[in-house]
């Protein structure tokens, strides 16, 4: 079978273990079907996904003009503390930041390599936690806008990470932990703001991934 489209992040959907679909042109392919089997990918051309141009691509799947241009790669959406839609300022463009941004979000932490603590909107969990290859998360708060979340995030780093070894996650060297207990011990640095959005009886969440085998050792492309 030869499949042809643009690579973009595959969807993915929480089971036993995580089911993973490469969505392309016409087809969805569930990848976990392709574990132990053969693929050949081969390279036809660039496509930005904004402007789906064939121009070289610079960060997140956008052309450099469309990366500096679009809200979609604002600033804000790596630092949501940076998010100003709650006060009705633009950054790039008001309707897509308020559509975005005055939505509820989770501050969380996840498991992927060591105890992390990150910030997605509500309608990405458990996505993201799977994106970021996280064996198991807990949400903190849930709070209304973006700009909460950031600055939430940012006062619980103080206290733990908010980065992920990648070399120890791919090679599955993590440690079960108590994510309930952290979870605790970080709720009295929580910001004024958000304290009323704690989230007393949230859940751990396990994640299953397909893997058949770890690698024992890594090099880095």
């Amino acid at each position: 079978m030869v499949y042809t489209g643009v690579l973009r992040k595959m969807m993915t959907e929480l089971g036993s273990p995580v089911q993973y679909y490469l969505q392309l042109e016409n087809d969805i392919i569930n990848i976990n079907q392709a574990l132990n089997k053969t693929l050949e990918i081969t390279f036809i051309k660039h496509e930005c996904l904004h402007c789906h141009l064939d121009k070289p691509i610079y960060r997140q799947g956008f052309c450099k003009s469309c990366f500096f241009d679009i809200p979609q790669a604002a600033d804000w959406i790596i630092r949501p503390e940076l998010s100003t839609a709650h006060l009705d300022k633009e950054d790039r463009d008001l309707a897509y930041e308020k559509k975005v941004q005055l939505q509820p979000h989770i501050v969380y932490l996840a498991n992927s390599s060591s105890v992390k603590v990150g910030v997605t909107r509500k309608a990405q969990v458990p996505t993201r936690w799977i994106d970021q290859g996280a064996h198991e998360a807990i949400e903190i708060v849930e709070v209304p806008n973006r700009y909460l979340a950031g600055i939430t995030e940012i006062a619980l780093k103080e206290y733990v990470s908010d980065k992920t070894n990648w070399r120890k996650m791919l090679k599955n060297e993590i440690e079960d932990a108590d994510l309930i207990s952290e979870k605790k011990k970080l709720a009295a640095f929580i910001p004024e703001e958000a304290k009323p959005y704690y989230l007393e009886n949230s859940k751990e969440t396990s994640i299953e991934f397909p893997v058949l085998q770890y690698p024992s050792s890594l090099k880095s492309l």
